[in-house]
This record gives structure tokens, sequence and C-alpha cells, in this order.
């Protein structure tokens, strides 16, 4: 007799109609085949989907192109489909469950015609853990079958663990034709399930990513009584060998990779590496927070990684332990073969091809890599990684940071003066926007807890989720603001950021363990700069002053934007969040 898993699989198959269906089980000698069928049968227009990469100086890694109209989230084109639209709130497009699978069935009809369906088993969270979730995805491109096994755990004992099992979570992706009008990304929350087709770009296809570990584990965590967040989760260890774990959660090229694999500038200070995108927070036994890297890959941000910015990222893209590496719409060094982006190291080549595969010309306005271009590379690649990455029970978390692109305002640190307070300070988080989303570069959005594109229901619960996961906790972490973006009155950057961050990331974990002080302001406890660990930087006193300057008449249009943000969740918001609102005016006499 059939398993839900192969009626779900035989119900999609005769939707989409493949011409043949393969059962993946996550290993090394398939993911080899699955890349050889990509460089020599799969092909987006007349471009395979890889093409090979020198393999002497990047073993195992291989080039993708995309199609040219699908290089981001397409965020405008992702729906959340509860029956009711409140619960799906201002932060979400809605569609009803009825109309968006009227829709996508269409779509989807016959839409695999002529192509391999591929079956992805794998695991979000080490299959050991309490924590961890079952799903099940299918595809019709070998680019998002390989992606899938670096992103997450991918094996055929996925389906003995499901077994007889309905409630695994489902996946169905299909990249179409890549029409943009015939683009969408669809979630069912109450089902379980997501509908994408249209994209091959990862958020929009790697379905364990963006669309599973956030926007449908963020509502199954509601309904269960967890968190899933966007969030890096990073230990840090200090002179004495201690470890202390950190979540922190940043919009997308904000820094999260960096902080998660920094090289630290302090001598005795080391940072260790489990995640840099999304943490599932559990309160454990203990009553202490717990945090698993749902993943297990990085889907890095290209352009500006390099020995500078990033070494460890560096040293885990040149490492061959785990099979393969994948870049994805850098530019190409055709006279090394090598991918090649803005701002790595050494002399800007030659000879590149864009990466819409044109030549490029050095000096001009267009860049060589797309700003989004990307790489995917397995985390057990990462020099940097926790000894505790495996561990089912996840690491116990002393502190939360929340932070953006902001030139102006925020100050270089801040700690929230409680849970609550702390909660405020992320639902009030802004920050310029980037190019992993399809927006105008530079302006400002509200981004709370950096969860805005992902949150899989009504942010006014998802507050009060947050306030109510609190007093649950016994010894909640500290929750602090960060913001390495701040500026000086000629528009450069004050704070060095990169390695130098250990420098703030040291006061915190002082501020964690009881052994340093704090003054308050009226946006929460900043350090007293003797507190600081400043020695060896170049940075004069009245600038770093302004790094922590508070100026009340300059927070007149933020306060008035936060105001109506928090104001389009009507009655959803929780009356705690005002509270801290109204203190936060009263105290900087606006």
């Amino acid at each position: 007799m059939a398993t839900p898993l192969e009626k779900w699989v035989d119900e999609q198959a005769k939707l989409t109609k493949p011409a043949r269906i393969h059962w993946c089980d996550g290993s090394e000698e398939e993911a080899r085949k699955l890349i050889e069928i990509g460089l020599h049968e799969e092909k987006i227009g007349d471009t395979p989907i890889f093409q090979d990469l020198n393999q002497t100086n990047w073993p195992k890694s291989y080039y993708h192109r995309s199609h040219p109209t699908d290089v981001a989230r397409a965020e405008h084109l992702t729906f959340i489909c509860h029956p009711d639209k409140e619960t799906v709130g201002p932060n979400n497009n809605w569609m009803h469950p009825d109309e968006a699978r009227e829709k996508m069935r269409k779509l989807y009809d016959g839409c695999m015609k002529g192509r391999t369906m591929y079956v992805l088993p794998y695991m979000m969270g080490h299959p050991d853990s309490p924590y961890a979730k079952a799903s099940v995805q299918l595809t019709d491109v070998s680019y998002v079958a390989v992606s899938m096994r670096i992103m997450t755990r991918m094996s055929k004992d996925v389906i003995t663990k499901i077994g007889n099992r309905p409630d695994f979570v489902k996946g169905l992706h299909s990249v179409g034709d890549f029409d943009p009008n015939k683009r969408f990304i669809m979630h069912f929350p109450l089902e379980q399930e997501v509908w994408s087709v249209g994209s091959g770009y990862g958020g929009n296809a790697l379905l364990g990513k963006k669309c599973f570990a956030l926007r449908i584990a963020s509502w199954l965590g509601y309904q269960e009584g967890w968190l899933a967040e966007h969030m890096v989760i990073l230990g840090i260890q200090d002179p004495k060998g201690r470890v202390t774990y950190i979540t922190a959660a940043m919009p997308s090229a904000c820094g999260k990779t960096n902080l998660a694999m920094l090289e630290s500038a302090l001598p005795g200070y080391k940072i260790w590496t489990l995640g840099d995108d999304i943490a599932w927070l559990n309160v454990g036994p203990d009553g202490r927070l717990y945090a698993i890297n749902p993943e297990s890959g990085f889907f890095g941000v290209a352009p500006g990684t390099s020995m500078k910015t990033n070494p460890n990222m560096m040293r885990t893209l040149q490492n061959n332990k785990f099979f393969p590496t994948l870049f994805t719409n850098t530019g190409l060094d055709t006279d090394k073969n090598e991918p090649w982006w803005e701002g790595l190291d050494g002399a800007v080549p030659q000879h590149v091809l864009d990466w819409q595969g044109k030549p490029w010309t050095p000096g001009g306005e267009a860049k060589a890599a797309h700003p989004n271009s990307r790489f995917t590379v397995s985390i057990y690649n990462a020099p940097t990684l926790d000894k505790e990455f495996d561990n089912p029970r996840g690491v116990p978390i002393s502190a939360m940071l929340f932070g953006g692109r902001r030139m102006q305002l925020i100050p270089l640190v801040s700690e929230a003066f409680n849970w609550q307070h702390g909660v405020f300070l992320g639902a009030r988080t802004g920050s310029e926007t980037t190019a992993a989303a399809q927006h105008k570069v530079g302006m400002l959005r509200r981004d709370p807890f950096s969860m805005l594109p992902f949150c899989g229901y009504n942010m006014g619960d998802y507050f009060g989720h947050w306030l109510n996961m609190g007093k649950r906790l016994k010894n909640p972490p500290k929750i602090y603001s960060v913001n390495w973006f701040r500026v000086d009155d000629n528009g450069k950057f004050i704070w060095p950021g990169f390695g130098e961050n250990i420098r703030v990331l040291k006061w915190i974990v002082e501020r964690v363990h009881g052994e340093v002080g704090a003054k308050e302001t009226p946006l929460g406890l900043v350090p007293e700069l003797k507190d600081l660990e400043l020695s060896g930087l170049n940075i004069p006193a009245d600038k770093m002053n302004k790094l922590f300057e508070i100026k009340p008449e300059a927070w007149k249009p933020e306060l008035e934007d936060i105001r109506k943000y928090m104001e389009q969740f009507g009655d959803r918001m929780p009356q705690a969040m005002w509270d801290d609102y109204n203190a936060l005016v009263k105290k900087l006499g606006a």
C-alpha cells in the first residue's frame, strides 16, 4: 500500500507530467551525476545549468548562470495563503488558498514535460534533534537538487523517518518557462506546503530555505511555542576558553555572514560558526533558550567577499571537503576559468564575462557580478565550524543582537533594559535596503527582527509571541541593538567593522557575565568608552562619541515612522509595545 508521501508524489507527477522521476538519496555519487546532467543535458535557454571551473584553484566548484529576470527574491510575487486575511497581516501579501491553488494548478499543468522530477527528502536540523523537521521537495532542475543537498541534510533515511506520517512539510517547485508574469511563491501554513513556479533563484526555489525554515516554520513555532528566526548563530571564545553563544538578526547583505565567520582582531578571542542565516529557538528543559541551525550550508552574497572582509569564508570556498561548491551570477575570469566579483582580492582580470555571459569592460557603471550573485557551499567546509554544530539539543543563547544599515541615529551598540524592551527594540528595527530584494537600494525599510519578508503570519501576533516566549524563560538572553554603519559628517564610516567588531562582542560578553558596567540613555544601556577595548584603533575621541550620539530632535521623523508602522497592526499590536514606544517618546522629549 502506498504511503502518504508516495501518494503525494504521484499526485504531483500526474499534474506536472515529468518524463521521469528520480528519488534522490543525498549521496556524493548522486551529486556528481547531477552535476554531469547539468553540465551536458539540462539548459536554461542555450546555457548549460553548470559550467566547469578551474578545479586547481576552486576545487569541486561549478558555475551557474540564472535566467536574467531571475536574480533575487520576488517578494511582490510571494503570498501567504491562510483562509483569513487578518491572520496573514499587513506584513504579507495574501491570497485565499482556493484562489492560489487554482492559479498554481493551471501553471503546473504539464510544466515538467520532457524533464526529470527530482524528489528531494531532507531534514531541517540534525536528524536526532527533537527540534528538527522532515520535508520533501519536488523540483525539475538539477541546480536546485544539488543546492538543496548542500543546504540541507538530504538523505533517503528521511523517507524512512516520514514513514506513514502525512504531516511532513511538502514543497512543489518548477522553473516553468521563467516568465516573470507566471512566477509565484505560495505558502499554505495550515497544510505545511509551499508551491513555487517560474523561478530558479535560491530564496524562491530552494524551498527549505526562506520558504520552509522561516515562513512556514515561523507559523509552526507560533502554534507550537518556539521561534524560527532570520539569525546568525555564533560562539565567542574568550582568552579564558569560555564560549558564549549569541544570535544576531540582520537583513541580507548587512554583514551576517561576515559576523558569523568573523576573524577576531583581538588576541585570545575566536569566533565559532554555527549558522549565518537561520536559527530555530526553543525553550530547553533548563528554561534557557537553545538555538539550532536548521540548514547545513551557506548561501552567501559574493560581491565584497574577500580575504580582507571575510577570510574564513574565502577559506571555506576553497576547501574541498564537501562536494560541490556552486557560484551563481558572478563574473567569470575567462583566462583562468575562475569566478570573479567586485571586491575579490588581487588585480581586476583582463578578460571577464559578466553575469549574463557578455564581455565586460572594467571601469564602467556595469558590474561584472550581479550585486546579488551568490555562492552555495557546505558549512562542513568552514574552518570555524563549532564543535557543537551537530549537537541535537542546540546551544544555549546568552545574547541576541538586532542590526541593520543605518548611517545616522542608531548607536554602535546598546543593550535593552529588559526582555520586553528588547522585543520593542527588535520591532522598531529598520535598515537601508540592499540588492537581495527587489527594491531601490538605499531606501529605509522598517524591518522588524529582520523578518519582514519572512514572517508567515501577522507581525502583531508575532511580537506577542516573542513577549510570551520571554515569560517562559528562566534566564532570558540579553538583547542588543548594533549598527556598524554610522557615518561621519563627510559620509565616511566611523567604525572599521569586519574583524574589529569583536571589540563590541567582547563588551557584550562581559555584560552577559556581569563583568562590566554600562550607562543609561533613552535608547538603552551603552558602554562607557573606557570599557570598550579600543587599543590599536585610530578613531579620534570625538568620532567615537558620535557613534553613541543621540539627538532628540533628529529622532522626531524616526519616531513618527515607527508609530505609523506600529499602527498598521491595529489591535493585534501588543499594548506592551506601545508602552515602550511611549516611554521612548517621553525620554527623548519628543
